[in-house]
Formats: structure tokens, C-alpha cells, sequence
């Protein structure tokens, strides 16, 4: 198969360089020059649209931002959907609301292309050693025909169920928690070192104990290093947990611990520090508990077609 990247991102970009490291074919379109020039240094063909992109692939990894991209790269001027051929499959990787994957999957569908539904989480080194986890949900006929991308890009696939919008709805749920977990990690370490705790020594022990999370061991451990790189931005965990709010919402559901944890990635954003690293909420936890502020994080353009 012959394997499209519409979005080279973090994720993108890790994703598409494990199928180039086991000799898969792939192609790559992104806005950012940048990191085109990287994924042609993998050996990656490179495309100026979607659409160019697409007529030259048979499945295509949607890894942008949020709806509105993907709207704009499937179906919008030079958009990669008309250009596909009947029987080809996109996997929408992308955390979006369920609504929005189900109404993307029916045009697809009407238009004779597979959709699979395919949030991923676990960052982009596990995205790279393949490590990374796949919820999909698609027609099993789909799912046969890319199983051996799919299995390429993770060994750890789950089966949600055959309903486009079932990856999505695990995904937030999944999301969620994570917000949770880092936004309360982050207050617990930076009152630790409030009442005179060892920050590191602290987090090994929570590392060790009931207080233990992936996802608040990873930030809090870059957080403490002073880590220069951005391996999640900020803005990610804010608009996902909004959408577990809307999910919630419709759903008649309250979510009293979930709101709160929203609300810190809500303030972290509005504070400009959407594209900061996520491990920023330890230094603005610790430095709240001082009556200081974290400066915004530099400008910048995403990296998104």
C-alpha cells in the first residue's frame, strides 16, 4: 500500500518515520516547510496538496488539529476526498468530537472510501517505536484491508467497535482522565515543594505509590528537568477536555472533577500558553502557590496543513 500523511506534526511526523523505517512507501503533505524537508530526509515523497497527495496513495493518516482542518483537508479547495479512489480508506487520527467523526465518515462513505475511526495516545516516541495506542472503529471489511498498516504503526490496537464516533467517544474519555491525572500531579508536586519537599525525591515516590500516573510521571519528570522540548502543547489537553464536557453534556452526564480539571487548561489558555509544553502546569501551579504568573509561551504557527 502506498500511504498518505496529510499532517506531519509531532505525531504525524513520528508516525509516518516508522513506516518509513520498516520500507513502507510514503508521502507527506504539511504546511510547514520545515518539516517537509525532515520527512524528505526519510525518504518520504512529498505533495503541494491534499488532493496531489491522495491521487497518488491507496490509505490516507489524517493527522491534523482539530475538525475544522480536517474538514479543510478531506473537503475543502484541493482537498485530498474527491482525489481518493473508490475502495481507498482514511484513518482519522485526530482527537475530534464523535459528531464530527461520524458526519466525516458518512461523506467518505457516499464517496466510496473507508473511514476508520483512529484516535491514538501516547506521544510522539511511542508513536515512533510503535508503542502508541490505536482505538479504532470501522466496518471489519475496512479494518482487514489496512490491518497491515494499522499493525505497523502500533502493537497496541483495540477494537472499539464497527460505530464511526466509538474511537472518538473512548478517546476523550481516555483524555479526560488524562487531564485530570496531570492537573492534579502537577498542584500535588508544586505543594510539595511549597511545604519544603524535594520536588524529584517526592515524584519518585509518587512514581512508586498509589499516587502514580503515566501521564503525570512523564510531564512532572520534563517538568523538573527543565526540559526545552514541546512534546504536547497545551492547547491539546484544553480543547480535548472541552470536547469530554460537550460529550458529557449531551449525554446528561455531571463531571465535578472533570470540570475542574477543564477549567485549569481553560485558564492555562487564556493565560497564552496554548503552545507551551502541558508540563508548563507544574510551573504555573508552583508558581501560583507564590503570587506569580507564567509568561506566555513565544509565538508561533502550528505545524498543520
Amino acid at each position: 500500500m502506498r500511504i498518505g500523511f496529510i499532517g506531519i506534526g509531532n505525531m504525524g511526523f513520528a508516525m509516518a518515520a516508522r513506516l518509513r523505517g520498516q520500507g513502507w512507501p510514503v508521502g507527506v503533505h504539511d504546511i510547514d516547510a520545515r518539516r517537509m524537508a525532515d520527512a524528505a530526509a526519510l525518504g518520504a515523497a512529498l505533495y503541494p496538496s491534499p488532493a496531489a497527495l491522495a491521487a497518488a496513495s491507496d490509505a490516507l493518516v489524517v493527522v491534523v488539529v482539530d475538525a475544522t482542518q480536517v474538514d479543510r483537508v478531506l473537503f475543502g479547495p484541493a482537498g485530498a476526498a474527491a482525489a481518493l479512489r473508490p475502495g481507498a480508506a482514511v484513518l482519522l487520527c485526530p482527537t475530534v468530537g464523535p459528531a464530527d467523526v461520524e458526519r466525516v465518515a458518512a461523506h467518505l462513505q457516499a464517496l466510496g472510501i473507508g473511514c476508520i475511526d483512529a484516535p491514538m495516545s501516547g506521544g510522539p516516541v511511542r508513536a515512533r517505536d510503535g508503542s502508541m495506542s490505536l482505538m479504532l472503529a470501522c466496518d471489519d471489511a475496512v479494518f482487514e484491508r489496512c490491518r497491515g498498516l494499522v499493525e505497523a504503526l502500533s502493537s497496541k490496537l483495540f477494537r472499539i467497535g464497527t460505530r464511526p464516533g466509538d474511537g472518538a467517544r473512548t478517546k476523550l474519555v481516555n483524555n479526560l482522565l488524562a487531564a485530570v491525572n496531570l492537573a492534579g500531579a502537577a498542584e500535588a508536586l508544586a505543594l510539595a515543594a511549597r511545604i519544603g519537599l524535594d520536588p524529584a525525591r517526592t515524584l519518585a515516590v509518587i512514581e512508586a505509590s498509589s499516587g502514580q500516573s503515566w501521564i503525570g510521571a512523564d510531564r512532572l519528570t520534563r517538568a523538573l528537568a527543565a526540559d526545552p522540548q514541546v512534546g504536547a502543547h497545551l492547547a491539546l489537553l484544553a480543547k480535548d477536555s472541552a470536547l469530554a464536557l460537550a460529550m458529557a453534556h449531551d449525554a446528561a452526564v455531571p463531571l465535578a472533577v472533570g470540570s475542574a480539571a477543564a477549567a485549569v487548561y481553560a485558564e492555562a489558555l487564556a493565560a497564552g500558553l496554548g503552545r507551551a509544553d502541558d508540563s508548563v502546569l507544574y510551573r504555573r501551579a508552583l508558581d501560583a502557590s507564590q503570587g506569580l504568573s507564567v509568561p506566555p509561551a513565544p509565538a508561533g504557527a502550528e505545524s498543520a496543513p
